[in-house]
């Protein structure tokens, strides 16, 4: 996996992404009283826990569609 480019002193170059506001007020409002100083702070640290996650964690939306198929056919 490749590392991000660093910078001298060890600083890590950052890119920009936008997102929508109202997307931002709820990461907002979320945040707020936690000690997450950013909505990019928090924004970075879910991305890193999603990245860091096992592929095979992640469930397809086909195999969703099979496993609601299959707990409806259990009756939930």
């Amino acid at each position: 996996m490749k590392k991000p480019k660093k910078r001298a002193g060890n600083k890590v170059r950052y890119g920009t992404i936008s997102l929508p506001a109202p997307l931002i007020e709820k990461v907002k409002k979320r945040i707020k009283g936690t000690g997450m100083p950013s909505v990019s702070s928090y924004v970075a640290f879910v991305l890193r826990q999603i990245l860091a996650s096992s592929p095979k964690t992640l469930i397809a939306s086909e195999e969703t569609g099979e496993i609601k198929a299959k707990l409806k056919s259990l009756g939930y």
